[in-house]
């Protein structure tokens, strides 16, 4: 591994401060289970590596007044997975969170990692953008609070400037009204990346399906909100030809490749079966 300076920050400001000195040149380091990786295979090689784990703003998971809930930037995939309150609220998350890796890697691995690793097969990244998640990140020039879905700008890359970090992610409070699930289709049984992720979250009243979100992984170059196949069913007395055409929408809308992991064609028929399977099992239609 190349030679970096190590810097610890214990706060928001000399976290921030740090980033402005050192910009392109720098890091941010949590549990390093991706950037360690990257840097030992001279894939990244920043001079400047800074430690955000004594920065205790950044991490937790606590309920706001207004019911939403906060998880901090440096918040692992273990703590998610085992959470009362995650569990309680948003079980699709915990269980998500779960599904990476060894219990090993998700006590060393964060959300705020998993976010801005930005992969398309980020397991926690479907279910967090069909609960409506935003992103709030802070720069010594302020902070700004945008969608998840804003954030992914192409593999590996988001919206993030040079000089600016993840602090938190905000569930809003009307997202338990929300009943989701999350599928993960991969070659082996555990400890794989998705080959296809899907998330579908709906919010169903008298019959009708007044809301209704779904996210795929891994079949794009970012995760992504499949909004054409939503408006299918948002709104309608769902039944199974509805259903059908929404998971079709959906199949259309990915744009998967062939690599070691599945042929796109496997992840488009992936798509299509576990979107329907999904919407057909929130929605309680058989066929």
């Amino acid at each position: 591994m190349h030679r970096f300076e190590y810097l610890e920050p214990t706060t928001l400001d000399e976290c921030a401060q740090m980033l402005a000195a050192h910009q392109e040149k720098a890091r941010l380091l949590a549990g390093g289970t991706d950037l360690i990786i990257q840097m030992e295979q001279r894939k990244r090689k920043p001079e400047v590596v800074i430690y955000a784990m004594r920065v205790p703003e950044l991490s937790g998971i606590r309920v706001n007044a207004d019911g939403s809930v906060r998880i901090g930037a440096t918040t692992t995939l273990r703590e998610i997975e085992t959470s009362p309150v995650i569990k309680e609220k948003f079980p699709v998350l915990s269980y998500a969170a779960s599904t990476v890796g060894s219990v090993q890697i998700r006590n060393l691995a964060t959300i705020g990692g998993n976010v801005c690793n930005a992969s398309p097969a980020g397991d926690t990244l479907p279910p967090l953008l069909v609960l409506g998640t935003q992103a709030r990140m802070q720069s010594v020039r302020g902070e700004r609070v945008v969608p998840l879905e804003a954030v992914f700008t192409g593999p590996g890359q988001t919206c993030l400037a040079p000089d600016e970090f993840l602090v938190e992610l905000i569930i809003p409070a009307e997202a338990v009204n929300l009943s989701a699930l999350y599928y993960k289709q991969c070659v082996r049984q555990a400890m794989d990346i998705a080959v296809v992720g899907v998330g579908v979250a709906v919010k169903r009243h008298n019959g009708t399906c007044e809301d209704v979100r779904i996210a795929l992984g891994a079949v794009a170059p970012i995760p992504f909100r499949a909004k054409t196949a939503e408006e299918v069913v948002r709104g309608q007395e769902v039944n199974a030809r509805l259903i059908q055409q929404a998971a079709e929408r959906a199949q259309a809308e990915s744009r998967p490749i062939d690599d070691v992991r599945g042929s796109a064609a496997f992840r488009r028929e992936m798509v299509l079966r576990l979107v329907r399977r999904g919407l057909n099992q929130l929605l309680r239609v058989n066929g």
